[in-house]
């Protein structure tokens, strides 16, 4: 049993490893399929459970379903995310989010208590904005 065990904790920091090391806001699928290779036993289940064991202790963060994939976010200080329009990408942009003042604030306001707040912008990812700048008009 103990083989197992570790094989499995193995495999959870392998999980962990690959969401924090890259800002593509990848989905669990994108994720086994780049650590398959080198734990053929992994399992797309075991890869969902565990970015939502990460997602539950802070060290991860879902992004709910764009294009209809859950994404995921290894980097879980507060930043906004911009959602392209054209391609899908999901683009890291403006680090910070309101502080705990304005949280207070817009509690106050509204009689709810906001605890934290997540922030998500449309528009064209780098990539597409330049496309679309160099493409001549009416094409």
């Amino acid at each position: 049993m103990e083989g197992k065990r570790e094989n499995y904790s193995r495999k959870r920091a392998a999980i962990l490893a690959a969401l924090q090391s890259t800002t593509q806001h990848p989905t669990a699928e994108e994720i086994f399929r780049a650590l398959k290779p080198q734990y053929p036993d992994l399992s797309l289940a075991t890869v969902y459970r565990n970015l939502n064991r990460f997602c539950e202790t802070g060290q991860a963060a879902s992004l709910g379903s764009i294009d209809g994939y859950e994404r995921f976010d290894g980097e879980t200080a507060p930043h906004a995310h911009l959602i392209c329009s054209r391609c899908g990408r999901v683009v890291d942009i403006w680090q910070g989010l309101p502080d705990s003042d304005v949280l207070e604030a817009i509690s106050g306001e509204s009689g709810c208590r906001v605890e934290a707040a997540s922030v998500i912008f449309t528009g064209l990812c780098p990539e597409c904005n330049t496309r679309e700048m160099e493409e001549p008009l009416g094409e």
